[in-house]
Parts: C-alpha cells; sequence; structure tokens
C-alpha cells in the first residue's frame, strides 16, 4: 500500500475516532470532550501506519512507544482535570456563537475540525514509522528533545495541580517550580515534544512533515494556548501584571528584575 492511500485511511481514522468522541458529546452536551480525546486522533495516523506498513523500519516499533507514552499521559491529565466540571468556557462561546442547533453543528465546527488538526500533527511519526531510512546521529537529538519536552509539561501539569489544590493559594498566582521561568512551561514542552518528533522525521527523511510542529507552535501561541489563557489571566490583578512583567510568556529563562 502507497503512502498516499495509509494516508487517507489515517485521516478516516481520525474522522472515525472524532464521529464517536461527537456521539458521546452529544447527550452530555459539553463538547469538552474533544480535549481528552485529541491525543487518541494524533495517534490513530500512525496506528494506521504501522498496521499497513509492509516493512518493519527501524522507527516501527520505538516510535509509537514515544507517541504512545505521550498520548497517554496527555489524555489521562486532560481527562482528570475536566472531572465534574461542566463545559470548558472556550467551547460554552463556541456554543452561544452556534445556537441553535450546535449539537449538530459541533460535528464539523469542533470535532472534524480538530479531526484535520491532529492529521496533520501526527504527520512526523506517520512518516517516521513508515522509513527505512537507518538511524542516525539526528534520531538521537530528536528522542532527547521529545523526552525532554515530556519531562518539562508532566512537570509543569503537576506542579500547577499540586498548587491548586492547596486551599491557602485561592486566588494566588502560581509563581514556583518550572512556573517561576516561563509563565506557560507546559506549552513550552509540547512545543519540545513535536519539535523533536519532527527531527526524527527528518532523520528519516521526511522534512517535509515541519508543517506539524509549525500548526503547533500556532496552536500553543495564538489559538488555544498562551493568547487564549492571558486573555483569561488579564483580570488576576497587580499580582499577575508583575508575575508577567518579570516572566518570560513562553520560552522559560531567568526572572527579570
Amino acid at each position: 500500500m502507497t503512502p498516499v492511500h495509509i494516508a487517507a485511511l489515517g485521516l478516516a481514522a481520525c474522522c472515525v475516532v472524532a464521529f464517536v468522541a461527537w456521539l458521546a458529546s452529544v447527550p452530555l452536551r459539553d463538547v469538552s470532550i474533544v480535549d481528552s480525546a485529541w491525543s487518541i486522533l494524533v495517534m490513530a495516523p500512525m496506528l494506521v501506519a504501522v498496521a499497513l506498513t509492509a516493512q518493519d523500519g527501524p522507527r516501527t516499533s520505538w516510535l509509537p512507544l514515544l507517541a504512545g507514552m505521550w498520548a497517554l499521559r496527555l489524555a489521562v491529565y486532560v481527562t482528570w482535570r475536566h472531572r465534574g466540571h461542566p463545559e470548558d468556557p472556550r467551547y460554552q462561546a463556541i456554543r452561544a456563537r452556534n445556537e441553535p442547533g450546535f449539537a449538530v453543528k459541533s460535528l464539523y465546527l469542533v470535532f472534524g475540525l480538530q479531526a484535520l488538526l491532529a492529521w496533520v500533527v501526527a504527520m512526523p511519526v506517520v512518516a517516521g514509522v513508515q522509513s527505512t531510512t537507518p538511524w542516525n546521529w539526528l534520531d538521537a537529538v530528536g528522542i532527547a528533545l521529545f523526552v525532554g519536552g515530556l519531562v518539562i509539561e508532566t512537570a509543569a501539569d503537576a506542579q500547577l495541580a499540586r498548587f491548586k489544590a492547596n486551599p491557602a493559594n485561592h486566588k494566588r498566582v502560581m509563581a514556583q517550580g518550572l512556573w517561576r521561568f516561563s509563565r506557560h512551561p507546559n506549552y513550552f514542552g509540547e512545543f519540545c515534544v513535536w519539535w523533536g518528533l519532527w527531527l526524527v522525521a527528518v532523520a528519516a527523511g521526511a522534512w517535509w512533515t515541519v508543517a506539524s510542529p509549525l500548526l503547533m507552535t500556532v496552536l500553543l501561541l495564538k489559538v488555544s494556548g498562551v493568547t487564549l489563557l492571558e486573555k483569561h489571566m488579564a483580570d488576576r490583578g497587580p499580582a499577575y501584571r508583575a508575575y508577567a512583567a518579570r516572566t518570560n510568556a513562553f520560552f522559560p529563562w531567568r526572572p527579570h528584575p
């Protein structure tokens, strides 16, 4: 089967996962479920590629394990964080703008769009598992960047969860641990994960999959990540403004004086 056919079937798999998630969201009246399904959507094209690639390459066995670590961590964390909460305010705003009939419209406005984005994001791992190009030094660099990013985002999420769990921190600003050096260290970790996987794809001869980390960078910085949260945090008062003045928004660095 050709790479084009595998890519097309990967997109179809994304659409199936998105459709199932949409079906689950309708009776719940909560499209936030798509965030829990995001990592599954990204994994679907890669699993299709692994199943349909005729010849195992040097990355066919270990690249799915790396991607699986990322997917499992993210799905568990997002689901745990959302438990007991109503629909995310981002999706509430989308719902309000698209009523009446949002239950149906969300199939393409939310779930279909996420399926397409996930398919693009998955490109490096899909190309990597199909490649027969021998292992080289760039694989090691990519893996190191991936692991570093995964450790950073895991630690940042854990630090924030502990901070929020303490009632004494209500309405206080998180400026400890990794959050002392970046206002969004979890997003920076995710940034490293996908640029690391792209370096593995480059080592596999698939430099053209750069659309994936570029898309993730735009999403993290301009769409659902930093920009959106900064707007939400703007009303936190002088304490947050002081924190923002001394702390980089994205790339970690020592606090400004």
